[in-house]
């Protein structure tokens, strides 16, 4: 969580979209972005807190490349620190 966003990730969701992401939540907005590029999935989120999950991406994205592989085979993701 970092300005109010809540970043997840959900165990074994690789079906709906077919590749890494996230889910980012603020406020009753909610959206999916691409770890691997940062494009916005799904959903809609405030362009401003949008750009803000997408910079996260952009500094973390190693980690959460691995998170994924962990949370798509069942594993618990590690902590990755917020945006600062």
């Amino acid at each position: 969580m970092f300005y109010g966003i809540v970043i997840y990730m959900y165990f074994f969701d690789d079906e709906r979209h077919k590749l890494p992401h996230i889910h980012a939540r603020y406020q009753c907005a909610e959206a999916s972005f691409s770890i691997l590029d940062g494009a916005l999935l799904s959903g809609s989120i405030s362009l401003s807190k949008s750009r803000l999950v997408q910079a996260w991406i952009e500094i973390h994205r190693d980690d959460l490349i691995a998170d994924w592989q962990l949370a798509v085979n069942g594993e618990a993701p590690l902590p990755i620190d917020p945006l600062r």
